[in-house]
């Protein structure tokens, strides 16, 4: 088996209750974190979860966002925010996930693949060198950190699959927008886009 599972941001910011909350996100922390219980060692060899990890990110931070290149201020390293979300914590903690790469530093940075774990080593090469072929990718959003881990992933030699049950995006017309451009990638689809109400 040469299948792992890409977790996207699912943190405390990017939930209701966070400083750019999608609406359906701890719903879909609770669903994420079921997943990975039923599927470490079964379905997925390797589970990875990605963070943004934002320290001095420049215009990514606006008082003035246009929530596409900037944003309100979110994910500080060190702070709340940045923590994952307490319905997927605990799977963490638990050791179901092998490894955690940050992102977003000194950048505005959307992809995990852009990410490093705490020994610098950046995703890509984690999962080279443990021979991921396959990756499935779930996590917040989908039109955006989603989105951008999936089509690096293409990019990147790995065969890719969104799946959309466990994900969650922040707007119906952005998500159906990256859909459309996970078909284009050639990344496959299961699932549907969950109702965000």
């Amino acid at each position: 088996m040469s299948r792992g599972l890409i977790v996207v941001d699912v943190q405390n910011d990017f939930c209701e209750g966070g400083s750019v909350p999608v609406a359906g996100g701890a719903r879909i922390a609770a669903a994420i974190a079921d997943l990975v219980e039923r599927s470490a060692g079964a379905d997925y060899r390797y589970i990875v979860a990605t963070r943004d990890h934002h320290i001095d990110p420049g215009g990514h931070f606006s008082a003035t966002p246009d929530f596409e290149n900037s944003f309100p201020v979110h994910c500080v390293a060190g702070g709340e925010g940045s923590e994952f979300h307490p319905g997927f914590a605990p799977t963490v903690a638990g050791g179901k996930v092998d490894a955690v790469f940050f992102k977003g530093a000194h950048s505005a940075s959307k992809s995990g693949f852009e990410g490093a774990d705490a020994e610098g080593t950046s995703l890509a090469d984690w999962l080279r060198d443990r021979g991921v072929e396959d990756v499935d990718v779930v996590g917040i959003a989908t039109d955006h950190c989603v989105r951008a881990t999936a089509l690096d992933a293409v990019k990147a030699g790995f065969r890719t699959r969104v799946r959309l049950d466990y994900a969650v995006g922040v707007a119906p017309d952005t998500t159906a927008a990256a859909v459309d451009d996970f078909h284009q990638a050639g990344i496959a689809v299961s699932g549907t886009a969950p109702d965000p109400r």
